[in-house]
């Protein structure tokens, strides 16, 4: 036998944005060795793929996950590999699981993320046993990945392990020198085991779990910009990524973080922040934000980008268990409350319902939720009665205010109630603009977390659909050549990893697609267990027929609607993937 694998008569795309072509590959050693304008026989590999009339290209990279946890409990992150997708990140958003004690990390991480504390923290207490980048890589390198494993350094997790939680969220704290010069040291030394960079977080309504500071924002929150420039100082001397979140309530601080990435008399600072997207709240903010990101590029010599989602954002929430509602105090004040029958009892207070309806009524003002009661959708209530309507429906049967609808429906049915609305993306005319802007950078999946909210880890494949449909329609986004190139190549570059093209001597991470497939079953959701934590159900997409093979090191990880025996539990399939 020649090859590990061949893959015959597909339609090849090598994610460099070059056309298609009609070819045949050989794969061996983990690497793309052959491409060929003859077919190769069946019997030159173990695996041989019939790709006719399919598409043939880079497996997909998720540049921001929450993986962090799943990572360690069940490494082969199959919902991204049944997919497509070959690589990830983790370390988003300010929280990595690197540096900190696993109490603090399980305190950073599960509120935030939506991902149970009862779960995380007894695993990362019985596995979690390296506190540096060096050991956390070298465990990696030990572990059974499915897909790659990039990441970044959170800078919440450098706080805490440089000052303790307590102080790390303490707004009167300003580390001393010996103090910053620590968390420089931290930095460098998660650039030299091969970290992407440092990710940060401004957004204050992102809070911490666990009982000793409970409900303060990230770590992360409490710096302030004179510790984010010396951090910085790091990351630009060694051309790494800045990857952030502007206060999503406020956005001013954006351009902080633009003034940062421009290279006037210095190197520009490779920054990324989340997020471009088109937010029924502000629909004036996917139309400006993205042209200011290009012409901040072209005119100060900066190296900036807005995360995109190429999909439609639907959200599902199980009664009040949501993110969206700490972005005001009526609702952060609800969500402090761990226990149920506690919140019930706020939730019945009038003094409470009318500051949550001050809240709600307020139409300025900074906001990603729309708050409109209006536009929602029950899905699952003991009560039969409201299922398929609206809150404010339910309110107009009950002559009551929409917020008190909503509330007496938790108060009564806590998390058996099921209900959905839709954030953002919703235009397919914008969100084909935000897929196109040179000012975004495709990947904002959330992969791993709000786990009972929303499942986005078929996004490359919504885009692709997005992108073939329009061609038939005559209305083109781009070239499916150019889609391709956004999702994987590009990506790649940027963020400097060995991944994201298929030249030879390319690693050979595949996935074959059949375009016939991309249809609606994209936009479903379904529930399965997660796992690894607890088998708690979580929303996930089914779409199997769309991806017909999943190559990961040039193994085969996924065919016909299965994941191969070996992924998450041999090592062979990924790696981690130093920036080069």
């Amino acid at each position: 036998m020649q090859f590990d694998a061949v893959i015959n008569n597909g339609r090849f795309f090598d994610g460099t944005g070059a056309a298609g072509q009609d070819v045949h590959l050989g794969v061996r050693d983990g690497k793309l060795v052959a491409i060929s304008s003859e077919p190769f026989a069946d019997a030159a590999a173990p695996v041989a793929i019939d790709a006719r009339e399919r598409w043939v290209m880079p497996g997909f990279i998720d540049t921001h996950t929450h993986y962090d946890a799943e990572l360690i409990a069940a490494p082969g992150l199959t919902e991204s590999v049944r997919h497509g997708v070959t690589t990830v990140t983790v370390g988003s958003c300010s929280i990595s699981m690197v540096l900190s004690q696993p109490e603090d990390c399980a305190d950073l991480f599960t509120r935030v993320e939506s991902v149970p504390r009862e779960q995380v923290l007894p695993l990362l207490r019985e596995r979690k046993h390296w506190s540096s980048p060096g050991e956390w890589v070298d465990f990696l390198s030990r572990h059974p990945l499915g897909p790659n494993v990039t990441s970044f350094i959170g800078h919440s997790d450098i706080r805490v392990r440089t000052l303790g939680l307590r102080r790390a969220v303490d707004r009167e704290i300003r580390p001393d020198e010996i103090e910053l010069a620590q968390m420089e040291r931290y930095v460098e030394d998660a650039l030299d085991a091969g970290m992407l960079g440092m990710s940060t977080m401004t957004t204050r309504w992102d809070k911490l779990d666990g009982d000793r500071v409970r409900s303060a924002s990230l770590p992360s929150t409490y710096a302030r910009w004179s510790e984010f420039r010396r951090l910085n100082r790091v990351l630009r001397r060694r051309g790494r990524v800045h990857q952030g979140a502007p206060d999503i309530v406020t956005k001013y601080n954006m351009f902080l973080f633009f003034g940062q990435s421009m290279g006037l008399l210095r190197a520009p600072l490779k920054t990324a922040l989340i997020s471009l997207m088109d937010v029924k709240s502000n629909r004036l903010l996917a139309r400006t934000i993205g042209k200011l990101a290009t012409a901040i590029n072209t005119i100060f010599n900066a190296d900036f980008r807005w995360q995109a989602l190429p999909n439609r954002f639907d959200l599902y929430a199980d009664g009040m268990d949501l993110v969206i509602f700490e972005e005001f105090g009526a609702g952060q004040a609800a969500l402090h409350l761990k226990d149920a029958l506690e919140r019930n009892h706020l939730l019945g207070d009038e003094e409470y319902r009318r500051w949550f309806r001050r809240d709600y009524d307020k139409r300025f003002g900074p906001r990603v939720w729309h708050r409109d009661f209006r536009d929602s959708r029950i899905l699952a209530c003991p009560d039969a009665s409201v299922i398929g309507k609206s809150f404010a429906e339910v309110g107009t049967e009950r002559n009551i205010h929409p917020v008190d609808a909503f509330l007496d429906l938790v108060v009564a049915y806590g998390t058996a109630l099921r209900w959905y609305t839709v954030i953002a993306n919703d235009d397919e005319r914008i969100l084909g603009k935000i897929i196109a802007d040179r000012g975004a950078l495709i990947g904002f999946a959330d992969s791993g977390a709000h786990i009972r909210n929303m499942a986005f880890y078929n996004s490359p494949l919504r885009m692709l659909r997005l992108v073939r449909d329009a061609e038939l329609r005559g209305e083109p986004i781009m070239p499916v050549e150019k889609a391709v190139w956004r999702l994987t190549g590009e990506l790649a570059d940027w963020y400097g990893i060995e991944a994201g093209h298929l030249r030879l001597g390319d690693r050979a991470d595949i996935v074959v697609i059949n375009p016939a497939a991309l249809d609606e079953r994209l936009e479903g959701y379904h529930e399965a267990p997660m796992a690894g934590l607890g088998e708690i159900e979580r929303l996930v997409n089914r779409n199997d027929a769309a991806v017909d093979a999943v190559l990961i090191n040039g193994r085969l990880a996924w065919r016909d609607g299965k994941i191969e025996s070996g992924v998450g539990s041999e090592t062979g399939f990924g790696r981690f993937l130093a920036a080069a």
